[in-house]
């Protein structure tokens, strides 16, 4: 039944693609409005593709502090913060630091394992029922451990898993070959996580693009949203250059922009752009039977249709900021380490691709209403969880939007409230 709603999704990245299909099968008239063109290849095309129910514990967790301070010393590092005077990165920072405790991995397993188990339920759902779709591919994923020390670290994050429900076995370097054949494998054990899977992040943007543009979704590429327009108490529309679009709800979607526009209306949403790399091997040595995380270097492997991509780095910095090579050999190196048919010379002459994250202090994605406009709906915050994310953020926000609020487990959670940053100082 077509509804009255009028909605306006700032961002055609995953999430806000996700949006709007949601949206728009539920009767809703959608505007979407992004900055880049319909040819666009930001966070949302180049990365792993990875679906992870695994993914219990978010990027603020304990040691990840001291280890990336670690890292900083290392050029090809997997973790790398820009030393600059930027007075927001001095707070995202300290919030990051007084969120990454115990009691908050302890809080966010349970939402986040929820969250994302929804997810690959709906990512499954929208490759069976949208038009040149990639298959989401449930083979699960593989941590492999270079060490024994990192398989012992593995096992204790395999633990906290199973207490979660999901499934985790860990393996001695037998048991891992024995489940991927066919590769040459310089490892010491890994953890396979039973739940989780894949699919082809280029091609699933394509086919909800396409299917949007098929079902009436009006698309403005090219453009900026400046500010919100607020009529008796709520928001009225969204302000471009030169002209206002009107709508009776406004979705923000748009990654590490969105602090501007929350902002624009007194809404703290602080974020911090995580650039990602990647190379597509075209034609590779050999194909993995499944996608794998190398645990020390913190680098994906990722059997796609369109080759074998290797991705990593959380480099926080800006999002203009050159190509750093050096970081881009850390990934390649790393992959020859584990994986020595894949020579790192051979990889060093792939294509680069980078995209930038939105990553907020506490690792967790913002989604929810705002409290103080009505009919702003927020949705970002993501970072690595994007793509595993966007079917049922999607969902979530197609909720919000036209019920008031959501039945999705976890969706209701404080720790995705857009505004729980609100109190200064607070982390």
């Amino acid at each position: 039944m077509p509804s009255s709603q009028r909605v306006v999704v700032v961002g055609a990245g995953i999430i806000g693609l996700c949006s709007a299909e949601a949206l728009v099968r539920r009767g809703a008239a959608v505007t979407v409005i992004d900055r880049g063109g319909a040819t666009r290849d930001g966070a949302s095309f180049g990365n792993a593709g990875l679906i992870v129910p695994s993914h219990v514990v978010p990027l603020a967790a304990p040691g990840v502090l001291g280890q990336g301070l670690r890292w900083m010393a290392q050029r090809d590092s997997p973790f790398f913060v820009q030393p600059r005077l930027d007075l927001e990165l001095v707070r995202w920072g300290w919030r990051f630091m007084r969120s990454a405790t115990p009691r908050h991995v302890e809080l966010a397993g349970p939402v986040l394992r929820d969250l994302h188990l929804a997810s690959r339920a709906l990512h499954l759902e929208v490759a069976a029922r949208l038009p040149g779709a990639p298959p989401v591919e449930e083979r699960g994923v593989m941590i492999l451990c270079a060490s024994l020390a990192a398989l012992r670290d593995e096992e204790v994050t395999a633990e906290r898993a199973r207490t979660l429900g999901l499934r985790a076995e860990v393996l001695d370097a037998a048991g891992v070959r024995a489940r991927m054949p066919g590769l040459t494998l310089d490892v010491a054990g890994g953890v396979h996580y039973l739940d989780d899977a894949h699919a082809s992040p280029r091609s699933l943007m394509v086919a909800l693009q396409a299917y949007l543009v098929g079902a009436g979704v009006e698309f403005r590429w090219g453009r900026v949203v400046t500010g919100l327009e607020r009529s008796a108490g709520r928001v009225s529309g969204v302000r471009l250059e030169g002209e206002v679009v009107t709508a009776s709800t406004v979705v923000i979607a748009a990654g590490v922009a969105s602090s501007a526009l929350g902002s624009d209306v007194g809404a703290r949403l602080p974020m911090q752009p995580g650039r990602g790399y990647s190379v597509t091997a075209v034609d590779p040595p050999e194909r993995p039977a499944m996608p794998a995380l190398l645990a020390e270097a913190r680098v994906a492997v990722t059997p796609l249709a369109e080759g074998v991509r290797l991705g990593g780095t959380m480099e926080i910095t800006h999002v203009d900021r050159p190509v750093d090579h050096a970081r881009v050999r850390g990934i390649t190196r790393s992959v020859e380490r584990y994986l020595p048919a894949f020579r790192s010379d051979d990889l060093a002459t792939l294509p680069v691709w980078t995209g930038a994250r939105p990553v907020s202090p506490d690792g967790m994605p913002y989604l929810g209403r705002l409290e103080r406009l009505d009919g702003v709906v927020v949705a970002t915050g993501h970072g690595m969880m994007g793509f595993s994310l966007g079917p049922v953020t999607g969902a979530i926000v197609a909720d919000l939007v036209l019920d008031g609020t959501s039945q999705v487990a976890g969706a209701a959670s404080p720790l995705l409230r857009p505004e729980r940053f609100a109190g200064r100082g607070r982390a």
